[in-house]
């Protein structure tokens, strides 16, 4: 069963809140979260786990990366 981006954000905010994790790990966690939730706003009819590419074309639909061509 695939993750959906509910259950991510759920996940890492659930390791945001562990007293074991790192500075670095929670920054990076803290940021995450931050895209995935710009990105659901983005999206509402969608639901599925988006890939670290989806999250960087949502933010940078300029990028040459995230160039569509029919």
């Amino acid at each position: 069963m695939e993750r959906t981006i509910n259950q991510h954000i759920d996940n890492n905010r659930k390791e945001i809140d562990s007293t074991t994790v790192s500075a670095q790990r929670k920054r990076h966690l803290e940021d995450e979260v931050e895209s995935l939730e710009k990105y659901r706003e983005n999206h509402p009819g969608e639901d599925h786990d988006p890939t670290p590419l989806e999250l960087y074309c949502d933010t940078h639909p300029d990028a040459s990366e995230c160039r569509v061509y029919d």
